[in-house]
């Protein structure tokens, strides 16, 4: 164990991130793993969301949504978002849960893609991405086909419509090959969906790069938002012209002419349903500007010293104990968490 404090000393007294903690809540002594599961308080939050309750709400009340800029937060945050996975201006909208962005995604491919009546995704994928697909399926009549990972490319041909997958697998940290399943998807005219949820914010994420058709993520993860904090959808301006059937007001070409028939707006804000959930996107931008000013080069490395030193401690202390890494070994085969599967069950750090 003395070797192994002393690698993790040496790590920190080289550290240059190690400024980074103190924008952060953290109690002394705490060594907090679970960002995977909800990142940390910055300490800016709570002072923005106070000045947010009683000056933009409490006094500006509903001229806030000028004043304040409520009307244009989903689409400001959006594209601080767009900035730190790859995507441009106008193709990332901060609104509803991941859940509900997975399913107005899943439509929206549906409907640029209407001969077509298979969604195809992969065992193993997050519950709610499956749960999504299969109550999709049960209300439109689409065919949903879950195959392993190895198995994927193979998979897909001209009946797929939309393939959807999460690109950092949440129990492993395995990652897909975004650009090589995208190209292939493509290649037979499907489209892709990416969930975001456990690499935005971790690892490099390059949505244009990869051609990537839609995507979403959460913003209580890396992106360090808050319980429950707003998700977000990717749409590449080349569909925008897609109708999800989700067509709630805000998504209104003219929400507040308040027309009976519903006419979406003409680019990603088509995507948006109800009214956005303010107190949530404020503290959602605080934790979103942080991760804006990380180094992804000096995040990267760091992520990858500290699974090394991790994946090396658990092998020589805990392999007599049934542990077994269920993480790739390879670094750039795996996300920002590292996994060891015990018969009991799975332990993430």
């Amino acid at each position: 164990m003395t070797d192994f404090r002393a690698r993790a000393a040496a790590l920190d007294a080289a550290d240059p991130m190690a400024h980074w903690r103190d924008a952060f809540v953290l109690r002394d002594g705490l060594v907090y793993l679970d960002g995977n599961s909800l990142g940390a308080l910055p300490r800016a939050t709570a002072a923005h969301l106070a000045e947010t309750v009683t000056r933009a709400w409490g006094d500006g009340l509903i001229t806030s949504w000028v004043d304040a800029d409520w009307i244009g937060a989903p689409r400001r945050i959006g594209d601080k978002i767009g900035a730190i996975i790859g995507a441009n201006p106008g193709e990332v909208i901060a609104v509803d849960s991941t859940s509900i962005n997975i399913f107005k995604a899943l439509t929206a491919a549906l409907s640029l893609r209407p001969d077509r009546s298979v969604i195809l995704t992969e065992t193993g994928n997050f519950p709610t991405d499956l749960y999504l697909v299969q109550g999709l399926a049960r209300l439109t009549g689409v065919r949903v086909v879950a195959v392993s990972p190895e198995a994927l490319s193979d998979h897909i041909n001209a009946g797929v419509a939309a393939v959807l997958l999460t690109q950092v697998h949440y129990k492993t940290g395995a990652v897909h090959d975004m650009a090589a399943l995208t190209a292939r998807a493509q290649a037979h005219g499907a489209l892709t969906i990416w969930d975001l949820s456990h690499s935005a914010g971790a690892i490099d994420v390059d949505l244009n790069a990869a051609n990537a058709d839609f995507a979403v993520g959460c913003g209580y993860k890396f992106l360090n938002g808050g319980p429950g904090a707003p998700g977000y959808l990717v749409a590449a301006a080349r569909h925008h012209q897609a109708v999800p059937a989700l067509s709630g007001w805000f998504g209104h070409a003219r929400p507040f002419a308040f027309e009976d028939d519903y006419d979406p707006a003409p680019g990603i804000e088509r995507f948006q349903c109800g009214t956005p959930p303010i107190l949530g996107l404020a503290a959602l931008e605080i934790g979103v500007d942080l991760m804006a000013q990380v180094d992804p080069v000096a995040r990267e490395a760091k992520l990858r010293g500290l699974a090394a030193l991790l994946i090396d401690a658990m092998a020589a202390l805990c392999a007599d104990h049934g542990f077994v890494l269920a993480s790739p070994r390879n670094a750039a085969s795996r996300g920002s968490h590292v996994s060891f599967v015990h018969p009991h069950g799975y332990a993430m750090m």
